[in-house]
């Protein structure tokens, strides 16, 4: 059984599986419902091939959830690069951590529901994300912008007040406040 890996030998093949993930984790952020006929048609692709790259509803769901959390975790260097560290944390922490808990609940649902590889995931995406943050944790204290003391654990416990916000509200606006007010608790003591 695969869980979702393709041979590199193809272009075609590779474009194919990143659509069909790409569908995935669309459809899936509004809801948990996942039909491999509406994934096929939106990717473009025949239902066989979905079916190929993922044959069961459990391998697909898996695979696209890593996908998002990678690219979660991916950003943090091209922020870093294109930013100062503080306003890396900041977009790093409003457009992508805040966007992806405000998008992601039909793929979280789904998770919950239709898989039962979840014991491992929610450890190792928790990792991957601690490791994103201590990543932005680093380069702040480096900058002299936060103590160098800080857990990146006890950061990521502080935005999990992200999880309460309400996608039909000004989320962004109450993340910024979130923001601000972690912010301030990690600034460096006088």
């Amino acid at each position: 059984m695969t869980t979702g890996s393709v041979s590199p030998r193809r272009a075609d093949t590779r474009r194919n599986h990143e659509r069909i993930l790409a569908v995935a984790a669309e459809l899936l952020s509004g809801s948990a419902e996942l039909s491999f006929n509406a994934i096929a048609k939106q990717a473009g692709v025949g239902v066989g091939t979905v079916y190929r790259h993922f044959p069961t509803p459990e391998a697909l769901i898996v695979a696209a959830y890593q996908r998002e959390v990678r690219h979660l975790v991916d950003v943090v260097p091209q922020l870093l690069a294109a930013h100062p560290p503080e306003a890396a944390f900041r977009i790093w922490t409003t457009d992508h951590l805040a966007h992806y808990v405000m998008t992601k609940r039909g793929l979280a649902d789904a998770l919950r529901v239709e898989t039962s590889a979840r014991e491992g995931l929610p450890a190792s995406t928790s990792r991957a994300v601690a490791g994103a943050v201590s990543t932005l944790l680093k380069a702040n204290a480096e900058a002299g912008t936060v103590r160098d003391d800080l857990n990146p654990e006890t950061v990521l416990r502080g935005l999990a007040g992200l999880l309460y916000l309400n996608p039909g509200e000004d989320w962004r606006e109450q993340t910024v406040a979130l923001t601000d007010l972690l912010w301030r608790g990690m600034g460096k003591k006088p």
